[in-house]
């Protein structure tokens, strides 16, 4: 496995103690830990995150990762291609109608070859991609 996008569902579950997938998401994120596998974000999920932490006790562990994956060359700029397609397939609703967010996710993961995400979230098995829990 080359590397493993950290996505929005992923991330709050893991900060989110009263998250019901917290637990999951933990040994998920201490499992790629462990095993080394490089992790990377594109921005809209860091705001994406950000903003659903905004008022949450978890806010300052979103701007930590923030800077952490910037230092470590980890935050993927979408490509205007990606751009392009990801905004050709949310009109389409493909994916099962999967957001915005989650579109310009998937095209910078088939950009890079990337095949899982440390997420649950049900639209990244649409399409086609592996969950981490």
């Amino acid at each position: 496995m080359s590397a493993v996008l950290l996505d929005t569902v992923g991330l709050l579950a893991r900060w989110d103690k009263s998250d019901q997938w917290h637990d999951a998401a933990q040994t998920a994120y201490l499992r790629l830990i462990r095993e080394r596998v490089r992790m990377v974000t594109t921005p809209f999920v860091l705001m994406e995150c950000g903003n659903a932490a905004a008022r949450k006790s978890y806010r300052r562990d979103v701007a930590d990762l923030r800077e952490f994956m910037e230092m470590a060359g980890a935050v993927i700029q979408p490509t205007p291609t990606d751009w392009q397609e990801a905004w050709a397939a949310y009109r389409r609703g493909d994916s099962d109608e999967a957001g915005i967010v989650d579109h310009v996710s998937f095209a910078v993961m088939r950009r890079l070859g990337l095949r899982q995400a440390f997420t649950n979230d049900r639209h990244f098995r649409a399409a086609g991609f592996e969950l981490s829990f």
